[in-house]
């Protein structure tokens, strides 16, 4: 691996916001194009995506610019994924292609990924708007009083999961060490199949490689555009089976089976009854599996 840090894009039949996020990219990566890699990671659009790919490998001459596009759409997860599996750079950076992240980031991860080498993985902090209003309602995800790397990333990513459960999950906040990413995901390949896997991926970084969370936010998360709030099916599989099965897996990494047991209670405490109630008459075969598994992992 010659370059410090890969910038992967995974994307979908989004060219206009492909086209935006390669626009900030450009700008930002200024000064530190020998250090990185660019993969656009494309699932098969069917839109002008690879015409935007087209026109910015071009421009980014002075940095490696790797296009994959995917024979077939593989599923959002299975693509951020084949993005880490794809990156040559000792640490990897998958960013969504509708975040809005600031000018300093690549900077800030740069110089801090140089100066700590023994890093295994970075949380970026980041504040949350509405994707219809464009007002931001949560202007910080991690309580933290100032950055500081941590030999004991596991419990860092224990605090910052009780925080936030979809923080240490959100795509563009997670950098991480490449070798450790990859075997995580190696760990447990049917977990490809679990829409929050990313949160097992975060867990094993952190556990296996000295961590860090900023203080500062670093990006701003558009909510409410990820594809899976399109979907209330998967939003129900989501939030009552797959998340749930993330906190019985943290085991498997070596997590004690009492934090576990603490963050399937706390998931009981968030689930939104009401919701669920009306899953079970809309579809109540998704219902049912989903509060089967997340029963079956209770009792685990």
């Amino acid at each position: 691996m010659t370059n410090l840090l890969t910038i992967a894009i995974p994307t979908y039949n989004r060219a206009q916001l492909l086209d935006n996020q390669l626009a900030w990219l450009f700008r930002a990566i200024k000064g530190f194009e020998s250090v990185c890699e660019i993969i656009v990671s494309d699932n098969c659009s069917t839109d002008d995506t690879p015409k935007v790919v087209e026109k910015w490998q071009s421009i980014f001459s002075n940095t490696t610019f790797n296009y994959k596009r995917n024979p077939e759409n593989i599923g959002a997860v299975r693509n951020i994924a084949s993005c880490i599996k794809a990156a040559n750079s000792k640490y990897v950076w998958t960013i969504s292609d509708d975040d809005k992240i600031f000018d300093n980031s690549i900077a800030y991860i740069v110089n801090t990924l140089t100066q700590h080498s023994n890093l295994g993985l970075i949380i970026l902090n980041f504040s949350k708007s509405n994707a219809k209003t464009g007002e931001v309602f949560e202007q910080r995800c991690f309580d933290v009083e100032h950055d500081e790397v941590s030999s004991n990333g596991k419990a860092v990513f224990e605090r910052c999961l009780e925080q936030s459960t979809g923080g240490v999950g959100l795509t563009t906040a997670l950098v991480y060490r490449t070798d450790l990413a990859q075997r995580a995901i190696d760990n447990w390949v049917e977990g490809l199949s679990n829409l929050a896997v990313q949160i097992y991926w975060t867990a094993f970084c952190a556990y296996h490689g000295d961590t860090l969370v900023t203080k500062d936010n670093y990006l701003e998360c558009v909510a409410g555009t990820h594809y899976f709030m399109q979907n209330p099916k998967l939003l129900v599989t989501l939030e009552y089976a797959d998340i749930p099965e993330i906190m019985v897996k943290l085991r498997d990494i070596g997590y004690p089976n009492d934090f576990s047991r603490k963050m399937l209670y706390i998931c009981l405490k968030k689930f939104n009854w009401r919701v669920l109630l009306g899953a079970f008459r809309r579809w109540p075969l998704v219902a049912v599996k989903a509060f089967s598994r997340y029963v079956s992992y209770a009792y685990s």
